[in-house]
């Protein structure tokens, strides 16, 4: 194995752990019925490093942790399979799209591409959240918006988990030039390293 995947393998490890800790720590955070996902921000920075299967890892480890904390009991109780498939899904493609845009953007300009990438990731994993909401959910989604006095179950889902993405997308946004600083610093001790200085 050389040197670079030895690189790629490690530094994906401790933004794996990162991710993990980083969950941990921000659990009790919320708005609303849902925690906000501060783990997205080391997930978008390994997508970016590492390339879009490290981001699609990272986001699935994420995803992992929803599910064996508890994250998603509300949901699991009604549809474990919906559930499993949901949150899997979000989170990985939370990982690997932010991943593929970065890739595809970074030649051009590394800030738009960072910014584009972190925007993405809140936006992939609360729009494929709502999309397996209007899969497997939509019964309890109407009991929960009758149960708040929203006649519309659309109104409710807006009202009560959009509120978590505007957050996260915010938080994603607003730390998208540490984001960069960060890429930069690892891609110039790469490059230093090949470089033999």
């Amino acid at each position: 194995m050389n040197s670079e995947k030895i690189q790629k393998l490690v530094g994906t490890g401790l933004l794996t752990a990162l991710v993990v800790v980083i969950y941990f720590l921000t659990m009790g955070i919320t708005v609303g019925p849902f925690n906000i996902t501060f783990a997205l921000i080391p997930i978008v920075v390994g997508a970016a490093l590492y390339g879009w299967i490290a981001g699609g890892w990272l986001g699935l480890v994420f995803g992992i942790m929803v599910l064996a904390t508890g994250g998603a009991n509300a949901f699991l109780v009604i549809n474990p399979a919906g559930t499993v498939i949901t949150v899997l899904l979000k989170g990985a493609a939370a990982g690997l799209i932010p991943g593929l845009i970065y890739h595809a953007l970074e030649k051009k300009n590394c800030w738009v591409a960072t910014i584009c990438a972190a925007a993405a990731a809140p936006i992939v994993n609360t729009g494929i959240f709502l999309l397996g909401c209007l899969a497997f959910f939509m019964d309890t989604i109407n009991t929960w918006a009758e149960a708040a006095g929203i006649a519309n179950a659309g109104v409710y889902m807006v009202t009560a988990f959009v509120v978590n993405f505007l957050v996260e997308l915010g938080t994603n946004l607003l730390l998208s030039s540490v984001i960069v600083r960060i890429i930069d610093i690892v891609k110039n001790k790469l490059s230093a390293r090949k470089a033999g200085i």
